[in-house]
């Protein structure tokens, strides 16, 4: 069997009392498109911070390509980092330079490329999302929701990351807008030959970008498999969170004044 990609072993995080991973397995192969679904406050984001090394696991271990990157500092670290690529659910833009820079901030500080190979690097990266020349100048305050989404993507492609992590990649885009992204982001990652790993709550957007999905709930992976199953995963779970049904066992807490 071939050595994944990214491996998650055993991973747990609380936060006092509150457990939020608790001993999550996952293994994504290389060039798999991987979704894990999952409520607000299940847990996501936390397994995210965790494998960019943004937050310490309380135990566990994350893999690349076999080797243990969990407790690396220092520029041992960062040269993890330089292999990843990363969507922020906000865009994360940064209002201060142009477009194009922030496109190319990747190459730039992390990379120490000059100026202006980054910026052609940049335009060109910015042409594989349908953005113009003329939009790398902009400030990203004068960019639509979309454009934004577009321009974070870009960034997060341009340094042809070997793994790239989108977190919530649709959220605040009208449906049309997020099947346009959701398809460049399955494009984009196709053309790099790149792994990913996405969360999300939007199962559009899951089974358009996904492989195979996994469902994270009480802080684990209580199914996975290939997107063309989730439908009929036989799993409760699954089955209330995809058809968005109230009832079932999941239970959420609604105060009613």
């Amino acid at each position: 069997m071939d050595t994944p990609k990214l491996s998650l072993r055993q991973v747990s995080k609380k936060f006092g009392s509150t457990v939020v991973l608790d001993g999550l397995d996952l293994d994504i192969a290389a060039g798999e498109s991987f979704v894990v679904i999952g409520g607000s406050g299940t847990g996501k984001s936390v397994m995210l911070k965790c494998v960019l090394g943004i937050i310490q696991p309380d135990s566990g271990a994350i893999l690349v390509d076999g080797e243990d990157i969990t407790h690396l500092k220092g520029r041992d670290r960062q040269a993890v980092l330089r292999r990843f690529g990363m969507l922020f659910q906000g865009s994360a833009l940064f209002d201060s330079l142009p477009v194009w820079h922030n496109v190319a901030f990747g190459l730039i500080s992390a990379q120490g490329m000059n100026r202006r190979d980054a910026k052609a690097i940049a335009i060109e990266t910015l042409a594989k999302v349908g953005l113009g020349e003329k939009v790398g100048e902009l400030a990203p305050s004068e960019l639509s929701g979309g454009m934004q989404k577009r321009a974070a993507l870009a960034r997060a492609i341009a340094t042809s990351p070997e793994i790239i992590f989108f977190d919530e990649p649709t959220t605040g885009l009208d449906p049309i807008m997020a099947d346009v992204i959701d398809r460049l982001i399955v494009e984009r990652v196709r053309d790099l030959g790149a792994t990913a790993l996405s969360i999300t709550h939007d199962m559009a957007s899951a089974r358009t970008i996904a492989d195979r999905i996994g469902m994270l709930y009480q802080g684990k992976i209580i199914w996975s498999g290939p997107v063309s199953e989730i439908d009929r995963s036989g799993n409760d779970y699954v089955d209330q969170f995809i058809n968005g049904k109230a009832d079932g066992p999941i239970s959420m807490d609604v105060k009613v004044s």
